[in-house]
């Protein structure tokens, strides 16, 4: 399948952004909500998406992103490490099975995270689907942390009509855009994450704290190896 190419605008590759002032709390928000999102940023400060890191720091050379389009039978997959966005496959299983799947294809394609698109309907609100997919995440959060791997979030309003159009473009038939769907769906998240630098992602993380410290560690090692 063809890649996907997104050119991210010139005025941000010499600037370096902190995730303190990238992420921030819109005053309208009340006292607790605040204080909820402020122990997030600490958390996104600590384990910073790829695409943060990357808008930080042009050279960086992290792993790959790993796209994921949740449905109720079928999960689109697709790579990305910001330069190109490949549709990678289309997945039928569900529970288990499919997280231990996407842990396997991450470490064979050597992602470090897992970008997960959640429902949102056009106002911003999210949708029934939104717990499914929520509980979903949350289940693979603590499967990627014991391989210090993160789990982020992904609004992903409009993905699919958006890939559908795309496959129309590119001449695909019809047999062919209804395997792919979901796949291409899952690269059109993946640019979207990319383009806005995550800006907007929400990280899942694990409540166990022996895996909050892998997770620590995960990233140090990332660091260290530069």
């Amino acid at each position: 399948m063809c890649s996907l190419q997104l050119h991210p605008p010139q005025s941000l590759s010499s600037r370096i952004y902190s995730p303190a002032k990238f992420f921030s709390i819109p005053a309208t928000l009340n006292h607790n909500r605040k204080s909820r999102l402020r122990a997030t940023l600490s958390f996104v400060e600590e384990f910073p998406p790829n695409a943060h890191r990357r808008r930080s720091d042009p050279q960086w050379r992290g792993g790959f992103s790993l796209g994921i389009d949740l449905g109720l039978s079928r999960t689109g997959l697709a790579l990305s490490k910001g330069f190109s966005f490949r549709p990678l496959t289309v997945l039928k299983f569900r529970g288990e099975k499919l997280e231990l799947r996407l842990l396997d294809i991450a470490e064979k394609e050597e992602a470090d995270e897992f970008i997960i698109g959640l429902p949102k309907s056009w106002d911003g609100k999210e949708t029934p689907q939104s717990n499914k997919v929520r509980s979903v995440a949350g289940r693979l959060a603590v499967r990627a942390a014991e391989r210090g791997w993160r789990v982020y979030l992904q609004d992903e309003h409009g993905t699919s009509t958006e890939a559908s159009s795309l496959m129309i473009n590119m001449g695909l038939r019809k047999s062919a855009r209804q395997r792919s769907t979901d796949a291409y769906a899952a690269a059109i998240l993946l640019k979207r994450y990319f383009a806005a630098s995550g800006q907007g992602t929400e990280l899942v993380l694990p409540k166990q704290i022996d895996l909050l410290e892998k997770l620590r560690r995960g990233v140090t090692e990332e660091f260290d190896s530069f």
